[in-house]
Protein backbone atom coordinates (compact mmCIF):
# COMPACT_ATOMS: atom_id res chain seq x y z
CA UNK A 1 0.00 0.00 0.00
CA UNK A 2 1.53 3.26 -1.00
CA UNK A 3 0.86 5.91 1.50
CA UNK A 4 1.07 9.69 -0.43
CA UNK A 5 2.45 8.43 -3.53
CA UNK A 6 5.68 6.88 -1.32
CA UNK A 7 6.18 3.41 -0.35
CA UNK A 8 5.96 2.61 3.66
CA UNK A 9 9.19 3.42 5.45
CA UNK A 10 9.38 -0.28 6.41
CA UNK A 11 9.41 -1.45 3.00
CA UNK A 12 11.80 0.75 2.27
CA UNK A 13 14.10 -0.09 5.09
CA UNK A 14 14.08 -3.75 3.64
CA UNK A 15 15.03 -2.76 0.59
CA UNK A 16 18.11 -0.46 1.42
CA UNK A 17 19.33 -3.52 3.39
CA UNK A 18 18.51 -5.49 0.49
CA UNK A 19 20.38 -3.88 -1.87
CA UNK A 20 23.49 -3.54 0.53
CA UNK A 21 23.81 -7.22 0.66
CA UNK A 22 23.70 -7.58 -3.16
CA UNK A 23 26.35 -4.70 -3.16
CA UNK A 24 28.60 -6.74 -1.07
CA UNK A 25 28.04 -10.09 -2.45
CA UNK A 26 28.85 -8.14 -6.53
CA UNK A 27 32.07 -7.06 -5.59
CA UNK A 28 35.41 -8.36 -6.40
CA UNK A 29 35.65 -10.95 -2.99
CA UNK A 30 39.17 -11.77 -2.09
CA UNK A 31 40.60 -14.61 -0.54
CA UNK A 32 42.62 -15.18 2.59
CA UNK A 33 45.08 -17.38 0.44
CA UNK A 34 46.20 -14.48 -1.22
CA UNK A 35 48.14 -13.49 1.85
CA UNK A 36 51.57 -14.35 1.64
CA UNK A 37 52.91 -16.61 4.27
CA UNK A 38 55.35 -14.96 6.28
CA UNK A 39 58.42 -15.76 5.18
CA UNK A 40 60.63 -17.74 7.70
CA UNK A 41 64.23 -17.96 8.18
CA UNK A 42 63.76 -21.91 6.05
CA UNK A 43 63.54 -21.76 2.60
CA UNK A 44 60.38 -23.39 1.04
CA UNK A 45 58.86 -24.84 -2.07
CA UNK A 46 55.36 -23.95 -3.04
CA UNK A 47 52.87 -27.10 -3.78
CA UNK A 48 50.18 -26.15 -5.94
CA UNK A 49 47.37 -29.12 -6.52
CA UNK A 50 45.17 -29.18 -9.95
CA UNK A 51 43.40 -32.43 -9.77
CA UNK A 52 40.76 -32.70 -12.42
CA UNK A 53 39.36 -30.74 -15.67
CA UNK A 54 41.10 -27.48 -16.08
CA UNK A 55 38.70 -24.64 -15.74
CA UNK A 56 37.84 -21.05 -14.69
CA UNK A 57 38.53 -22.26 -11.13
CA UNK A 58 41.45 -24.17 -11.54
CA UNK A 59 43.51 -21.50 -13.53
CA UNK A 60 42.66 -18.89 -11.10
CA UNK A 61 43.74 -21.15 -8.53
CA UNK A 62 47.48 -21.51 -10.37
CA UNK A 63 47.84 -18.18 -11.35
CA UNK A 64 47.07 -17.27 -7.74
CA UNK A 65 49.53 -19.50 -6.45
CA UNK A 66 52.13 -18.82 -8.78
CA UNK A 67 51.71 -15.21 -8.05
CA UNK A 68 51.72 -15.83 -4.38
CA UNK A 69 54.75 -18.20 -4.51
CA UNK A 70 56.57 -15.17 -6.24
CA UNK A 71 55.84 -12.86 -3.08
CA UNK A 72 56.69 -15.22 -0.42
CA UNK A 73 60.21 -15.68 -1.86
CA UNK A 74 59.73 -19.44 -2.84
CA UNK A 75 62.51 -21.18 -4.48
CA UNK A 76 60.32 -23.44 -6.74
CA UNK A 77 56.47 -24.09 -7.64
CA UNK A 78 56.22 -27.39 -7.68
CA UNK A 79 52.52 -27.86 -9.69
CA UNK A 80 51.35 -31.48 -9.08
CA UNK A 81 48.79 -32.45 -11.78
CA UNK A 82 46.59 -35.03 -12.93
CA UNK A 83 44.21 -33.95 -15.42
CA UNK A 84 42.08 -35.17 -18.73
CA UNK A 85 42.57 -31.70 -20.12
CA UNK A 86 40.30 -28.85 -19.85
CA UNK A 87 39.24 -25.19 -21.76
CA UNK A 88 41.59 -23.43 -24.27
CA UNK A 89 40.94 -19.94 -22.20
CA UNK A 90 42.07 -21.60 -18.55
CA UNK A 91 44.91 -23.57 -20.24
CA UNK A 92 46.39 -20.75 -21.82
CA UNK A 93 46.24 -18.21 -18.26
CA UNK A 94 48.38 -21.29 -16.57
CA UNK A 95 51.02 -21.14 -19.37
CA UNK A 96 51.38 -17.10 -19.20
CA UNK A 97 51.29 -17.30 -15.68
CA UNK A 98 53.97 -19.48 -15.76
CA UNK A 99 56.12 -18.15 -18.68
CA UNK A 100 55.92 -14.80 -16.90
CA UNK A 101 56.66 -16.28 -12.88
CA UNK A 102 59.91 -14.99 -11.48
CA UNK A 103 60.12 -18.45 -10.25
CA UNK A 104 61.07 -21.48 -11.97
CA UNK A 105 57.81 -23.85 -12.22
CA UNK A 106 57.66 -27.50 -12.23
CA UNK A 107 55.46 -29.55 -13.37
CA UNK A 108 54.71 -32.99 -11.78
CA UNK A 109 52.27 -35.68 -13.22
CA UNK A 110 51.24 -37.44 -10.27
CA UNK A 111 50.33 -39.38 -8.22
CA UNK A 112 51.27 -43.26 -10.17
CA UNK A 113 48.02 -43.72 -12.36
CA UNK A 114 47.97 -39.76 -13.62
CA UNK A 115 47.68 -38.35 -16.70
CA UNK A 116 48.64 -35.02 -18.24
CA UNK A 117 46.42 -35.43 -21.68
CA UNK A 118 45.54 -32.37 -23.99
CA UNK A 119 45.78 -28.87 -21.92
CA UNK A 120 48.07 -30.91 -19.16
CA UNK A 121 50.60 -31.47 -22.10
CA UNK A 122 50.56 -28.15 -22.95
CA UNK A 123 51.19 -27.11 -19.32
CA UNK A 124 54.02 -30.13 -18.84
CA UNK A 125 55.50 -28.29 -21.73
CA UNK A 126 55.80 -24.52 -20.88
CA UNK A 127 57.02 -25.43 -17.76
CA UNK A 128 60.55 -24.76 -16.52
CA UNK A 129 61.13 -28.71 -15.29
CA UNK A 130 58.59 -30.94 -16.49
CA UNK A 131 58.37 -34.45 -13.96
CA UNK A 132 56.60 -37.41 -14.02
CA UNK A 133 55.87 -39.97 -10.98
CA UNK A 134 55.86 -43.87 -12.57
CA UNK A 135 52.80 -44.98 -13.92
CA UNK A 136 52.07 -42.07 -15.42
CA UNK A 137 51.34 -40.65 -18.67
CA UNK A 138 50.85 -37.58 -20.73
CA UNK A 139 49.97 -36.56 -24.46
CA UNK A 140 46.68 -37.12 -26.53
CA UNK A 141 46.72 -33.05 -27.36
CA UNK A 142 44.90 -33.12 -30.28
CA UNK A 143 42.45 -29.31 -29.87
CA UNK A 144 38.19 -31.03 -29.63
CA UNK A 145 35.88 -29.87 -31.84
CA UNK A 146 33.77 -26.65 -31.33
CA UNK A 147 30.64 -25.85 -32.35
CA UNK A 148 30.00 -29.69 -33.59
CA UNK A 149 32.09 -29.88 -36.14
CA UNK A 150 33.78 -32.68 -37.32
CA UNK A 151 36.14 -34.49 -35.16
CA UNK A 152 40.16 -33.90 -35.75
CA UNK A 153 41.94 -37.07 -36.84
CA UNK A 154 45.60 -37.39 -37.20
CA UNK A 155 47.13 -34.91 -39.49
CA UNK A 156 45.00 -32.18 -38.30
CA UNK A 157 42.10 -33.28 -41.53
CA UNK A 158 38.83 -35.14 -41.54
CA UNK A 159 39.07 -38.05 -43.90
CA UNK A 160 36.00 -36.79 -45.48
CA UNK A 161 36.88 -32.85 -45.76
CA UNK A 162 40.33 -33.51 -46.79
CA UNK A 163 40.77 -31.94 -50.15
CA UNK A 164 41.42 -33.77 -53.29
CA UNK A 165 43.95 -32.52 -55.86
CA UNK A 166 43.71 -28.90 -56.82
CA UNK A 167 42.09 -28.03 -54.14
CA UNK A 168 38.55 -28.86 -55.44
CA UNK A 169 36.12 -30.73 -53.63
CA UNK A 170 33.33 -30.92 -55.76
CA UNK A 171 29.80 -29.70 -56.12
CA UNK A 172 27.61 -31.20 -53.57
CA UNK A 173 26.66 -28.80 -50.71
CA UNK A 174 27.07 -32.23 -48.39
CA UNK A 175 30.88 -31.59 -49.46
CA UNK A 176 31.21 -28.38 -49.41
CA UNK A 177 29.92 -28.09 -45.91
CA UNK A 178 32.48 -30.89 -45.06
CA UNK A 179 35.44 -28.82 -46.12
CA UNK A 180 34.57 -25.69 -44.65
CA UNK A 181 34.09 -27.89 -41.49
CA UNK A 182 37.96 -29.43 -42.76
CA UNK A 183 39.35 -25.62 -42.97
CA UNK A 184 38.41 -24.99 -39.60
CA UNK A 185 39.51 -27.89 -38.00
CA UNK A 186 42.98 -27.24 -39.86
CA UNK A 187 43.53 -24.07 -38.63
CA UNK A 188 42.51 -25.29 -35.07
CA UNK A 189 45.10 -28.19 -35.19
CA UNK A 190 47.29 -26.35 -37.10
CA UNK A 191 47.34 -23.41 -34.44
CA UNK A 192 47.77 -25.73 -31.70
CA UNK A 193 50.73 -27.57 -33.41
CA UNK A 194 52.70 -24.13 -33.64
CA UNK A 195 51.92 -23.56 -29.85
CA UNK A 196 53.03 -26.79 -28.58
CA UNK A 197 56.09 -26.33 -30.87
CA UNK A 198 57.14 -22.96 -29.77
CA UNK A 199 57.19 -23.79 -26.27
CA UNK A 200 59.07 -27.05 -27.10
CA UNK A 201 61.41 -24.71 -28.48
CA UNK A 202 61.94 -22.29 -25.19
CA UNK A 203 62.33 -24.89 -23.13
CA UNK A 204 65.09 -27.31 -25.32
CA UNK A 205 62.46 -30.26 -25.31
CA UNK A 206 61.35 -32.50 -28.56
CA UNK A 207 59.30 -30.59 -30.38
CA UNK A 208 58.73 -33.22 -33.08
CA UNK A 209 56.91 -35.00 -31.09
CA UNK A 210 55.15 -32.15 -29.51
CA UNK A 211 53.76 -31.97 -32.69
CA UNK A 212 52.63 -35.72 -32.87
CA UNK A 213 50.84 -35.59 -29.80
CA UNK A 214 48.68 -32.42 -31.27
CA UNK A 215 48.44 -33.48 -34.73
CA UNK A 216 48.40 -37.63 -33.89
CA UNK A 217 46.93 -37.74 -30.68
CA UNK A 218 49.45 -39.84 -29.54
CA UNK A 219 50.45 -40.49 -26.20
CA UNK A 220 53.70 -41.65 -23.66
CA UNK A 221 54.18 -43.35 -20.40
CA UNK A 222 56.55 -41.79 -18.24
CA UNK A 223 59.82 -43.75 -19.36
CA UNK A 224 59.77 -43.40 -22.78
CA UNK A 225 58.82 -39.83 -22.25
CA UNK A 226 62.07 -39.26 -20.32
CA UNK A 227 63.88 -41.03 -23.13
CA UNK A 228 62.61 -39.18 -25.79
CA UNK A 229 63.89 -35.99 -23.92
CA UNK A 230 59.73 -34.98 -23.32
CA UNK A 231 60.32 -34.81 -19.75
CA UNK A 232 63.41 -33.91 -17.47
CA UNK A 233 63.49 -36.34 -14.12
CA UNK A 234 60.90 -39.25 -12.74
CA UNK A 235 60.11 -38.73 -9.12
CA UNK A 236 57.87 -40.99 -6.85
CA UNK A 237 56.75 -38.27 -4.77
CA UNK A 238 57.56 -34.23 -4.46
CA UNK A 239 60.35 -34.77 -1.80
CA UNK A 240 62.04 -37.10 -4.18
CA UNK A 241 61.55 -34.53 -7.04
CA UNK A 242 62.86 -31.44 -5.26
CA UNK A 243 66.25 -33.39 -4.14
CA UNK A 244 66.60 -34.60 -7.97
CA UNK A 245 66.17 -30.85 -9.38
CA UNK A 246 68.80 -29.14 -6.65
CA UNK A 247 71.58 -28.03 -8.69
CA UNK A 248 69.40 -28.10 -11.96
CA UNK A 249 70.32 -25.12 -14.02
CA UNK A 250 67.10 -23.78 -15.75
CA UNK A 251 66.49 -20.65 -18.05
CA UNK A 252 64.53 -17.78 -16.36
CA UNK A 253 63.57 -14.65 -18.22
CA UNK A 254 66.81 -14.87 -20.33
CA UNK A 255 68.85 -15.36 -17.40
CA UNK A 256 70.56 -19.06 -15.81
CA UNK A 257 69.67 -19.89 -12.73
CA UNK A 258 70.69 -22.66 -10.29
CA UNK A 259 67.93 -24.61 -8.66
CA UNK A 260 68.60 -25.24 -4.65
CA UNK A 261 66.15 -27.06 -2.85
CA UNK A 262 67.65 -29.62 -0.77
CA UNK A 263 66.51 -28.24 2.65
CA UNK A 264 63.45 -26.11 1.71
CA UNK A 265 60.43 -26.76 3.38
CA UNK A 266 57.03 -27.39 1.51
CA UNK A 267 54.31 -25.15 1.24
CA UNK A 268 51.24 -26.64 -0.03
CA UNK A 269 49.06 -24.04 -0.78
CA UNK A 270 45.47 -26.19 -0.73
CA UNK A 271 42.43 -24.63 -2.94
CA UNK A 272 41.03 -22.12 -0.81
CA UNK A 273 37.08 -21.27 -0.87
CA UNK A 274 37.38 -18.83 -3.66
CA UNK A 275 38.69 -21.78 -5.93
CA UNK A 276 35.96 -23.50 -4.29
CA UNK A 277 33.21 -21.44 -5.08
CA UNK A 278 34.51 -20.32 -8.88
CA UNK A 279 34.26 -24.20 -9.49
CA UNK A 280 30.90 -24.43 -8.29
CA UNK A 281 29.70 -21.07 -10.15
CA UNK A 282 31.05 -22.44 -12.95
CA UNK A 283 29.81 -25.83 -13.47
CA UNK A 284 27.74 -24.97 -16.54
CA UNK A 285 24.55 -26.97 -14.45
CA UNK A 286 24.51 -25.61 -11.31
CA UNK A 287 25.64 -21.81 -13.38
CA UNK A 288 22.14 -22.13 -14.94
CA UNK A 289 20.48 -23.30 -12.27
CA UNK A 290 21.43 -20.20 -10.85
CA UNK A 291 20.09 -18.09 -13.10
CA UNK A 292 16.90 -20.07 -13.42
CA UNK A 293 16.22 -19.47 -9.75
CA UNK A 294 17.59 -16.00 -9.86
CA UNK A 295 14.50 -15.02 -12.92
CA UNK A 296 12.11 -16.78 -10.74
CA UNK A 297 13.07 -15.08 -7.30
CA UNK A 298 12.83 -11.90 -9.14
CA UNK A 299 9.37 -12.45 -10.90
CA UNK A 300 8.28 -13.36 -7.56
CA UNK A 301 9.25 -9.95 -5.59
CA UNK A 302 6.94 -8.56 -8.76
CA UNK A 303 3.67 -10.39 -7.99
CA UNK A 304 4.36 -9.87 -4.46
CA UNK A 305 5.91 -6.33 -4.00
CA UNK A 306 7.56 -5.60 -0.28
CA UNK A 307 8.12 -9.41 0.16
CA UNK A 308 12.07 -8.43 -0.52
CA UNK A 309 13.38 -12.08 0.39
CA UNK A 310 12.31 -13.39 -3.04
CA UNK A 311 14.47 -10.24 -4.52
CA UNK A 312 17.63 -10.66 -2.46
CA UNK A 313 17.51 -14.23 -2.81
CA UNK A 314 16.77 -14.16 -6.91
CA UNK A 315 19.04 -10.82 -7.42
CA UNK A 316 22.50 -12.74 -5.87
CA UNK A 317 21.65 -16.06 -7.75
CA UNK A 318 21.22 -14.37 -10.94
CA UNK A 319 24.43 -12.58 -10.17
CA UNK A 320 26.27 -15.59 -9.43
CA UNK A 321 24.94 -17.33 -12.42
CA UNK A 322 25.35 -14.58 -14.74
CA UNK A 323 29.22 -14.80 -13.63
CA UNK A 324 29.73 -18.05 -13.84
CA UNK A 325 28.62 -18.34 -17.07
CA UNK A 326 30.88 -15.15 -18.51
CA UNK A 327 33.47 -17.12 -17.23
CA UNK A 328 32.62 -20.00 -19.64
CA UNK A 329 32.57 -20.46 -23.18
CA UNK A 330 29.02 -19.99 -23.95
CA UNK A 331 27.00 -19.77 -27.09
CA UNK A 332 25.35 -16.70 -27.45
CA UNK A 333 22.44 -18.17 -29.33
CA UNK A 334 21.64 -20.88 -26.27
CA UNK A 335 21.74 -17.94 -23.49
CA UNK A 336 19.05 -16.21 -25.53
CA UNK A 337 17.20 -19.31 -25.66
CA UNK A 338 17.22 -19.89 -22.29
CA UNK A 339 16.31 -15.92 -21.29
CA UNK A 340 14.00 -16.55 -23.93
CA UNK A 341 12.28 -19.25 -22.29
CA UNK A 342 12.16 -17.90 -18.82
CA UNK A 343 10.75 -14.82 -20.10
CA UNK A 344 8.07 -16.92 -21.73
CA UNK A 345 7.22 -19.13 -18.58
CA UNK A 346 7.25 -15.70 -16.23
CA UNK A 347 4.18 -14.27 -19.25
CA UNK A 348 2.61 -17.83 -19.22
CA UNK A 349 2.12 -16.57 -15.23
CA UNK A 350 0.29 -13.22 -16.25
CA UNK A 351 -1.07 -13.74 -19.82
CA UNK A 352 -4.18 -16.43 -20.65
CA UNK A 353 -2.35 -18.15 -23.21
CA UNK A 354 -3.79 -21.73 -22.39
CA UNK A 355 -0.20 -23.21 -21.87
CA UNK A 356 1.20 -22.03 -25.35
CA UNK A 357 3.84 -19.37 -23.59
CA UNK A 358 4.27 -22.74 -21.19
CA UNK A 359 5.35 -24.97 -23.79
CA UNK A 360 7.45 -22.43 -25.97
CA UNK A 361 9.13 -21.82 -23.24
CA UNK A 362 9.97 -25.44 -22.12
CA UNK A 363 11.20 -26.30 -25.58
CA UNK A 364 12.87 -22.73 -25.71
CA UNK A 365 14.69 -23.67 -22.26
CA UNK A 366 15.97 -27.40 -23.11
CA UNK A 367 17.35 -26.43 -26.93
CA UNK A 368 19.05 -23.47 -24.75
CA UNK A 369 20.67 -25.42 -22.70
CA UNK A 370 21.62 -27.94 -24.94
CA UNK A 371 23.81 -25.73 -26.77
CA UNK A 372 24.78 -23.02 -24.09
CA UNK A 373 27.90 -24.13 -23.58
CA UNK A 374 30.24 -24.02 -27.01
CA UNK A 375 32.51 -26.85 -26.55
CA UNK A 376 32.85 -30.66 -26.26
CA UNK A 377 35.34 -30.37 -23.20
CA UNK A 378 34.05 -33.40 -20.83
CA UNK A 379 33.14 -31.49 -18.18
CA UNK A 380 31.33 -28.49 -19.00
CA UNK A 381 28.43 -29.88 -20.49
CA UNK A 382 24.79 -29.28 -19.74
CA UNK A 383 23.79 -32.92 -19.19
CA UNK A 384 19.72 -33.87 -21.00
CA UNK A 385 18.46 -34.89 -17.82
CA UNK A 386 18.79 -31.74 -15.97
Amino acid sequence: MRIGGFLPAAILRRWRIACVVLLALALPFGSVADAPPVPGATPHVTVLTIDGVIGPATADYAVRGIARAERSGSRLVILVLDTPGGLDTAMRSVIKAILASAVPVATYVAPSGARAASAGTYILYASHIAAMAPGTNLGAATPVRISGESEPEPGGASQQGRPKAGGVKGNEPPNESKGRESAMTRKQVNDAAAYIRGLAQLRGRNADWAERAVREAVSLSADDALRLHVIDVIAPDVATLAARVDGKTVNLHGADMRLKTTSAAFDHADPDWRTQLLAVITNPSLALLLMTVGVYGLIFEFMSPGAVAPAVVGGICLLLGLYGVQLLPVNYAGLALVLLALGCMAAEAFLPSHGVLGAGGTIAFVAGALILIDTDQPGFGVPLPL
